[in-house]
């Protein structure tokens, strides 16, 4: 069985390995607790730093030093040791937009 003609049965991996979502910018206010990722569709998802323990412990200066790694399917900080990927960030969205709608929160993480 040839595995490159498998399809992706999550709904995540499907955007991001049949879809060809990426990221394509970060960014990041330390102040206001703002993790913010632009996807190459236009799509935006705002996440709240402090839910990353190593980012949120971080200095400014070793925030902004981050890239793209595989293509736009993770971030990395170098300084930090740390990568993340863009599928870790939508299920930590998703999370917590459903645990607000179930509190009755009006406040989304997808714009």
């Amino acid at each position: 069985m040839n595995t490159s003609d498998k399809k992706a049965t999550d709904p995540i991996d499907k955007l991001i390995f049949e879809d060809k979502l990426r990221a394509k910018q970060v960014f990041i206010d330390k102040d206001v607790d703002v993790l913010i990722v632009l996807f190459n569709n236009g799509n935006v998802l705002k996440l709240t730093l402090s839910d990353f323990p190593k980012l949120k412990k971080a200095s400014k200066k070793k925030l902004e030093n981050w890239k793209l790694i595989g293509g736009g399917i993770g971030v990395r900080w170098e300084d930090l040791d740390e990568d993340l990927s863009i599928k870790g960030f939508i299920k930590s969205a998703v999370l917590k937009n459903t645990l607000h709608n179930l509190r009755g929160s009006d406040e989304k993480v997808f714009s």
